[in-house]
C-alpha cells in the first residue's frame, strides 16, 4: 500500500474481537493506527505493550485497530487468537483475517506491520518488523498534532 492512499474498507473479517468497526466510523473523526499481528509472531508479542500504550495514552484522540493475520494453518484457531489477545491485553477492536481479505487489500506481507492514517483516512506512515517504535511514535505524534491543528 502506497503512502497517501485511502484506507481500504474493513470488510471480509472471519470474526471480530472486542467489537466491530467500519472505515466510515474511523475516517473523519481522528487518526487511526492499524497494526497487523499474528499469534505465532514473537516480535508482535514484544511490541504489543507499546501498541497498548498508544491505545491508552491517546484514548479519544487515536483509533487503534488490530488485525490478526495468520502466517500458517496453525494460526487459524480462533480460540488461540482469543487467548493470545487476552494474554497481551489486546482490548481494541480486532479484525480476524483468516482469509487474508484485509491483508490483500493492504498489500501487507509482514507482521508486525503498522499503518498510520490521518483523520481523513489517508495513509501517512507504514512500518514493518521490529525496531522502529521511536519512528512509529514520531509519526503517530505528528499525525495527532496535525489533527489537532485542523480542529
Amino acid at each position: 500500500m502506497r503512502l497517501r492512499t485511502p484506507m481500504p474498507e474493513l470488510e471480509g473479517a472471519t470474526a471480530w474481537l472486542n467489537g466491530e468497526v467500519t472505515k466510515d466510523e474511523l475516517v473523519g473523526d481522528r487518526p487511526t493506527l492499524i497494526h497487523f499481528w499474528s499469534v505465532s509472531c514473537g516480535l508482535c508479542k514484544e511490541a504489543m505493550p507499546q501498541i497498548n500504550e498508544f491505545r491508552d495514552e491517546y484514548k479519544g484522540k487515536l483509533n487503534v485497530i488490530a488485525v490478526h493475520m495468520p502466517r500458517s494453518e496453525k494460526d487459524l484457531d480462533l480460540e488461540q487468537i482469543k487467548e493470545v489477545a487476552a494474554e497481551f491485553d489486546i482490548s481494541q477492536p480486532t479484525y480476524v483475517d483468516s482469509e487474508h481479505k484485509l491483508t490483500d487489500a493492504f498489500e501487507n506481507q509482514y507482521v508486525p506491520a503498522y499503518y498510520v492514517f490521518d483523520k481523513t483516512g489517508v495513509l501517512r506512515h507504514f512500518q514493518a518488523g521490529d525496531g522502529g517504535m521511536k519512528m512509529l511514535t514520531k509519526r503517530v505524534t505528528r499525525v495527532l498534532e496535525e489533527s489537532e491543528k485542523q480542529e
